[in-house]
């Protein structure tokens, strides 16, 4: 009888724990998403007050626009830069800066802590504004530089509108991956590094046969959240450009912003383009497990 009652107990106790974050998980992720979807799949354009009165299925006929609309493939391109840049920029140069902090070949590691992270703090309206002003602006200071140092064709915002952004994201966001790395590059036990020093490793082969192993975990990690970042990718961008010129730097969000709430609202391309977003982000993330798993097993 004692064992019936302890088994009610902890049956009650576990639902007592689990049914509130389950209910707020069903309201507040699984609910939204699943409405998204139907959504996708219907003509609803706003209701009766956009005279949209019949709310009817529709199949894929929203999927169907976004891929015949080359704006589409225009902001895809742009996601993809940016998410390149945040992987192979964002994750290397903070990993760089961190192992330097951490290895003491600079003095000064608490200020260059923040000085790095400082960007973060900042709100992304403000800094979208600053270099609007700095790169994109008729009176720039970019300009102004141009005159004195003629720098690379390439890098001119005009001909290449994404770059600018690409330099800010840079800037702005690698500062949340060297604190990540720092964290736990102070993790790994000294004594092992010291050592492999005894035993004749030079700072490279500590480098490659110790600490990046250790971090292996770590470096996925921060791939996905530079994916998942990079595909939310809006405010800082429609500070500074708004998608243009001529959509050269829409991203995906920006598009779906655009169908959604400019103009005669079509919410269901808005959840379409979503849709994608979320399975475009899946995808990368997969591909980022499956290269880990396979680099990892060679360690």
């Amino acid at each position: 009888m004692k064992s019936i009652n302890s088994k009610t107990e902890a049956v009650t106790s576990y639902l007592i724990l689990v049914v509130p974050a389950l209910f707020l998980y069903l309201f507040v992720m699984a609910f939204p998403t699943v409405f998204s979807v139907t959504l996708s799949l219907t003509n609803f354009s706003g209701g009766k007050i956009f005279g949209n009165r019949n709310v009817s299925f529709a199949g894929i006929k929203a999927y169907k626009a976004i891929f015949t609309d080359n704006y589409f493939y225009l902001s895809l391109k742009n996601n993809l830069f940016i998410v390149i840049m945040s992987v192979f920029g964002q994750i290397p140069l903070g990993f760089f800066l961190a192992y330097i902090l951490s290895r003491g070949i600079i003095k000064g590691t608490d200020f260059f802590q923040t000085v790095i992270y400082l960007p973060n703090v900042i709100s992304a309206v403000i800094i979208g504004i600053l270099f609007n002003k700095f790169f994109l602006s008729s009176n720039s200071v970019w300009l102004e530089i141009q005159h004195i140092f003629n720098p690379a064709a390439e890098f001119n915002p005009g001909k290449n509108p994404m770059m600018p952004i690409l330099v800010v994201m840079l800037w702005m966001y690698t500062g949340i991956y060297v604190i990540i790395f720092l964290a736990n590059l102070q993790k790994i036990d000294v004594s092992i590094i010291e050592a492999s020093k005894i035993d004749g490793a030079n700072e490279m082969q500590t480098l490659r046969y110790i600490i990046l192993p250790a971090l292996s975990g770590v470096i996925v990690a921060t791939a996905i959240l530079a994916i998942s970042g990079s595909l939310k990718s809006f405010d800082l961008i429609y500070v500074m450009t708004q998608g243009g010129p001529a959509h050269k730097t829409s991203v995906l969000s920006l598009y779906m912003y655009e169908k959604a709430f400019r103009g005669a609202p079509n919410y269901p391309v808005a959840n379409a383009i979503s849709t994608v977003m979320v399975i475009i982000s899946f995808i990368l993330i997969i591909i980022t497990r499956s290269v880990e798993k396979y680099f990892g097993a060679k360690e």
